[in-house]
C-alpha cells in the first residue's frame, strides 16, 4: 500500500534514509535526526511531503521524499523527488513503481507539468527502472552543489 506519510512514520523515514545513505556509499554524511524531519514533514510549516510504502505487515518498506519546485517556463509548480528508497529486500514488489505512480498522481491532480530527481551515475538498476517508466535523462544540465564551508564563504 503506498499513502502519504504519518507523523508516527517518522522513525521509520529516518531509517530509510540512512539505509540510502548506506546504499550510496556516504553514510558518514548523513546527519539527520527524527526531530528534524518530524519539523520538516509536520512542522507549521511543512518544507518536505513524503509518501510511504507499507506492506500489509505494516511495516514501512520504502519511502519517497519529495517536495513542489517552480518552472518558471511553464509557470506552475513540479514536484522534485528528493529521495526515493526500497529496503533491498522489498524490491521487485512494485513498492518504487507505486511511490512515483503516487508523485506522478499528485502532479496530475495538481496541473503540475514536471516530476523531475537525480539519480548517481553508477546506479545503473534505477536507471534502468527509471527508463522503463518512460522517463529521460537530462544529460545536457550538469548539478552543481555550494555547501560547507565555500557555501559558508558566499554567505558572509
Amino acid at each position: 500500500m503506498i499513502r502519504r506519510a504519518r507523523p508516527d512514520d517518522i522513525a521509520a523515514i529516518t531509517d530509510l534514509i540512512y539505509a540510502l545513505a548506506e546504499y550510496e556509499h556516504a553514510r558518514e554524511l548523513c546527519t539527520v535526526v527524527p526531530e528534524q524531519m518530524n519539523t520538516a514533514l509536520f512542522g507549521p510549516e511543512p518544507s518536505v511531503f513524503a509518501h510511504v510504502a507499507e506492506e500489509s505487515s505494516g511495516s514501512v518498506v520504502g519511502v519517497a521524499l519529495w517536495f513542489r519546485n517552480f518552472s518558471t517556463w511553464d509557470g506552475v509548480h513540479g514536484i522534485y523527488l528528493e529521495d526515493l528508497f526500497v529496503l533491498p529486500e522489498h524490491r521487485g514488489a512494485g513498492h518504487g513503481r507505486g511511490l512515483l505512480a503516487a508523485l506522478a498522481h499528485e502532479c496530475v491532480e495538481r496541473d503540475y507539468t514536471r516530476l523531475s530527481w537525480s539519480v548517481l551515475d553508477w546506479n545503473e538498476p534505477s536507471i534502468g527502472f527509471y527508463r522503463s517508466l518512460g522517463a529521460e535523462p537530462q544529460d545536457e544540465w550538469t548539478t552543481f552543489r555550494l555547501s560547507g564551508e565555500a557555501l559558508r564563504a558566499l554567505g558572509t
